[in-house]
């Protein structure tokens, strides 16, 4: 394979447009939304102008229905009525832990479900989102990764989770007036709920580049992070077309345990991942890369795997930073959590090395909506009908 050919996958994408009935006017591009727009018989002059309009209304104040549209004609509302939609996916159910972490299972198209975890902390609040129905990598110490794949989200499926959640913190400016960004509740994105990005890049670039948009959500390049286990040949296009910031699904510091934690290290190993990240576009002291590390007991967290990280990051002088993530255990689960005193070791020996490796405080462990646990409901009562079938002999 070229290093720059695209990874692809043999999964299915749910069209934007159904066979019959109204198209879904959320995520698209501006340029799609203007070719839409054109063929639904807006006159090509006025397409520009009408796309700007419409966008402002959806994504800056998130109004739903063309009637609101109150720039735009009455007789053009109604032809968009007539023939767009403004769907999101539709939340199923809501839990609020008791630290404040709220955890939504939302429905998308073919009656699919993904969760969206929300996590408000001082100063900030930070918005976990999905970009696939499961997971094709088998991480063995994610929960998400037990759940087969069944199919990429589309941009709309993604941008919708953001969306829907400003809906729940009830944030959108009204018209005519904006909130200063520092006051924002939802105020970052982070792709690392169920899904691996960089297997559907299209549909999450085409989802940033709406969340970034200076006329619409407005969220900086700089508050969105892509989490990717390490799919090599999209890493470089992850910065020349979205810019966001990067953090990667490290775990381990041998191939040999890599190979069995992160499965995907077989394709691309540790010393190939870490090329792509010392070439990283955007890489800097001031846009570092974030390692995520979970610690797992006397799997990957020994004195001796703290002084290997530090060594291999110094040898690709990658600006980095390294969370340490106690695991968060989910039923069945074949590992345990690293113990405080070793955990705070291994911090210990990261950062008298001169790297940052905050322990990231486990949020939403009483909902199942911590790091590594989330899974579609569905899909768990699915699995244990089975199970329950299996066992009767049926």
């Amino acid at each position: 394979m070229s290093a720059n050919a695209p990874i692809t996958q043999d999964v299915m994408t749910i069209p934007r447009k159904l066979p019959e009935g109204p198209t879904n006017i959320v995520g698209m591009t501006r340029p799609q939304m203007r070719e839409a727009l054109i063929a639904s018989g807006t006159p090509e002059k006025q397409a520009k102008m009408r796309v700007g309009q419409i966008w402002q209304w959806i994504y800056q104040w998130g109004v739903r229905d063309f009637a609101e549209m109150t720039n735009l004609s009455k007789a053009f509302r109604a032809e968009l009525a007539e023939k767009f939609v403004i769907e999101i996916p539709e939340v199923v159910s809501r839990q609020v832990s008791s630290d404040g972490t709220r955890k939504y299972l939302v429905r998308i198209a073919g009656g699919h479900e993904v969760e969206v975890v929300y996590i408000p902390e001082e100063g900030r609040g930070t918005l976990c989102i999905s970009s696939q129905v499961g997971c094709t990598l088998t991480c063995s110490f994610c929960h998400t990764g037990t759940q087969k794949l069944v199919r990429n989200l589309t941009s709309a499926e993604i941008i919708g989770q953001v969306m829907m959640a400003r809906d729940d913190l009830d944030e959108w400016p009204t018209p005519g007036k904006r909130a200063p960004d520092e006051s924002r509740l939802l105020s970052n994105i982070v792709l690392m709920g169920m899904g691996e990005p960089l297997y559907n890049f299209d549909n999450v670039r085409d989802a940033m580049k709406i969340a970034m948009d200076p006329e619409g959500i407005q969220l900086s390049r700089r508050r969105i992070t892509l989490s990717t286990s390490g799919v090599v040949p999209e890493i470089a296009r992850t910065a020349d077309e979205i810019g966001c910031l990067l953090a990667i699904s490290f775990h381990a510091t041998t191939d040999e345990t890599r190979d069995k934690l992160v499965p995907i290290n077989k394709r691309w190993n540790i010393r190939e991942l870490l090329q792509a990240l010392a070439d990283y576009p955007r890489v800097s002291n001031s846009e570092r890369i974030t390692f995520e590390y979970v610690m797992l007991d006397g799997v990957n967290d020994t004195k001796a795997d703290a002084h290997r990280l530090i060594s291999l990051i110094r040898e690709f002088n990658i600006p980095a930073k390294i969370n340490l993530i106690p695991f968060n255990e989910w039923p069945g689960a074949p590992y345990k959590r690293s113990s405080g005193n070793r955990i705070h070791a291994f911090a210990d020996i990261i950062h008298e090395a001169g790297f940052a490796s905050p322990i990231r405080t486990p949020r939403g462990e009483d909902i199942m909506a911590a790091c590594g646990q989330l899974k579609s409901a569905t899909e768990r009562a699915r699995k244990s009908r089975k199970q329950i079938e299996a066992e009767a002999g049926l």
